[in-house]
């Protein structure tokens, strides 16, 4: 079953969810109340390539913790994650063997063509 990760009190993450059929056929997982496990973001890193791209700098806390100064590495952007929610980037969306990261155009006409193909 697809997949998204979100956060429910997300705009953009609401927006994105209606794009796609209101979240029908897909399971939601609100990562504020269901963190994302360790092996769920190491699932999601292979398929994307980095945990970094995964990673979101406009969570506030990426300015107020001086992220930006500081020369991040592939363990950093992990550990950040799984200990702050909002470093995740959302949505997220898997389908099937593929992983939709954001709220661009491009992110969300790929997810839903491939719950179309599927």
């Amino acid at each position: 079953m697809p997949k998204i990760y979100h956060l429910s009190t997300c705009k953009t993450c609401q927006k994105v969810i209606a794009a796609l059929n209101n979240g029908e056929g897909f399971e939601l997982q609100d990562i504020k109340f269901d963190n994302i496990t360790a092996e769920q973001l190491d699932g999601l890193k292979e398929v994307v390539g980095s945990y970094e791209g995964l990673f979101s700098r406009r969570a506030m806390k990426y300015r107020s913790m001086g992220l930006g100064e500081k020369n991040l590495s592939e363990d950093d952007y992990r550990q950040l994650i799984l200990d702050e929610y909002t470093f995740l980037k959302r949505p997220v969306i898997v389908v099937g063997d593929q992983v939709f990261v954001g709220s661009s155009k491009k992110s969300v006409e790929g997810a839903a063509a491939a719950v179309a193909a599927q």
